[in-house]
């Protein structure tokens, strides 16, 4: 195509949303120009909170392969640590959303393009691929009365571009439908209200807790947009009677006075290894919260220095059983990252080049021109956000053989876990105060 070069323009505009105890309230998107909707999106069916059956038979019938998983994993290790290893003070990436918003571009890539983005998901087939996705998505899902995880995908398309049609194939658009729930909108991209519009479409998505400003382009033709917004609760809460301010030590040796929750429990959990001491929270949905202190003298940057100590800090190390102290710092912060130089490190170059091959979504010429994120994270004496399925409180399952101080008085990770393992959100606390 000869003159201007359209372009595919991806913006993973990630929610994670921790909201604690009414912490966070609801903000209602400001009034705008409602887009025009392609296709009506049907959201899995939720269950209640104490309906086990429902969940039993929701995860059989929608199988993950083991190859599948430990795919996401290497892919959360991976971009993690490319991403936070230079991040500066607090830090939140989630790698669930950045999995979902470059598997609905890679369903349109093709060739070269193709499969470099699959080396990166580290799945070998796009029907795979699409498959595997739309199971993992069903899974994670939830709407009930103690918490949520709610993912939308979103399709925002130009069929007009510097005068131009352009045109989306109806294969490419059905896929994102049944497998990714993508809803689909046609904008014009020639106008500041589609970015107005997108951004509405984000806080109504995370419930007001992000509100991210979009500028478009008049030779832009696609969006992608991710969101995740999750809630739970602590299987047990911390007594606010016992959050009490204590001091917190930067990694400059400055301290800040903040407040701690405490808890003690007598017979739990937790995990040694080189470096660091690792226990995790449990969460009523079924989730966990992962806390990994590093000992006296190790930063967190540390852990980032390759995949594998990442998760061997998050994986690894000796299991123990016995009494564990808790003492962590309520925090709040937002995240924001620039995501393109991190995919070209990763592997992911063609994608963003005029070697670009998207004729699986069109036939016109398109290349991503970036990869944004944009998150939001909070923990209190209610909960936390996160999905996983190991709960916290392990009682007799034997006598208490160690002790561990999970004093969180300095710099430290987490991470979130979904119920089958899988890292949803990944993150270091440097200022609680920040």
């Amino acid at each position: 195509m000869k003159g201007k070069k359209l372009y595919l323009k991806i913006v993973v505009a990630l929610s994670l949303v921790i909201l604690l105890g009414g912490g966070l309230k609801y903000f209602a998107p400001a009034q705008g120009e409602d887009p025009e909707s392609i296709m009506e999106v049907v959201y899995p069916k939720a269950y209640a909170f104490e309906n086990h059956n429902a969940r039993v038979k929701l995860w059989d019938e929608n199988p993950l392969d083991e190859e599948f998983i430990h795919a996401i994993q290497g892919f959360s290790y991976r971009t993690a640590t490319e991403i936070l290893k230079s991040a500066d003070g607090n830090s939140n990436y989630s790698p669930a959303s950045l999995y979902f918003a470059l598997a609905l571009a890679t369903t349109g890539a093709k060739d070269e393009t193709r499969g470099e983005l699959l080396n990166l998901l580290g799945v070998d087939d796009v029907e795979i691929l699409s498959e595997q996705s739309g199971n993992y998505y069903r899974r994670l899902y939830k709407d009930n009365e103690i918490g949520q995880l709610k993912i939308a995908n979103s399709y925002w398309m130009d069929e007009y571009v510097m005068d131009q049609p352009v045109e989306f194939h109806q294969d490419f658009i059905d896929n994102a439908v049944e497998n990714f729930y993508t809803e689909t909108f046609l904008v014009d991209f020639s106008k500041r209200e589609a970015g107005k519009i997108m951004g509405e479409w984000v806080a109504s998505k995370t419930k007001g807790t992000l509100s991210p400003s979009f500028e478009v382009d008049p030779e832009q033709i696609l969006s992608i947009i991710n969101t995740i917004y999750f809630y739970d609760q602590w299987v047990d809460r911390f007594n606010s009677n016992q959050t009490e301010e204590d001091t917190f030590t930067l990694s400059d040796g400055s301290e800040v006075t903040t407040d701690f929750m405490n808890q003690t429990y007598s017979s739990i959990s937790f995990s040694r290894g080189e470096g660091f001491t690792r226990a995790a929270r449990s969460l009523k949905n079924g989730g966990r919260m992962v806390f990994v202190l590093p000992d006296e003298g190790v930063t967190p940057q540390e852990f980032f220095a390759s995949p594998d100590s990442l998760k061997e800090a998050f994986e690894g190390g000796k299991g123990y059983f016995g009494e564990v102290e808790w003492k962590v710092p309520k925090f709040s912060f937002n995240s924001s990252f620039d995501l393109t130089e991190a995919m070209n490190t990763l592997g992911v170059n063609k994608a963003f080049s005029e070697e670009a091959d998207f004729t699986g979504m069109t036939d016109h010429f398109a290349f991503i021109s970036e990869v944004k994120q944009e998150t939001h994270i909070a923990i209190d004496e209610e909960g936390v956000t996160a999905s996983s399925f190991t709960q916290i409180m392990a009682a007799g399952s034997g006598l208490p053989e160690d002790q561990a101080e999970m004093i969180l008085d300095r710099p430290f990770l987490y991470g979130i876990k979904s119920g089958d393992g899988t890292l949803l959100f990944i993150g270091v606390v440097e200022n609680p105060e920040e």
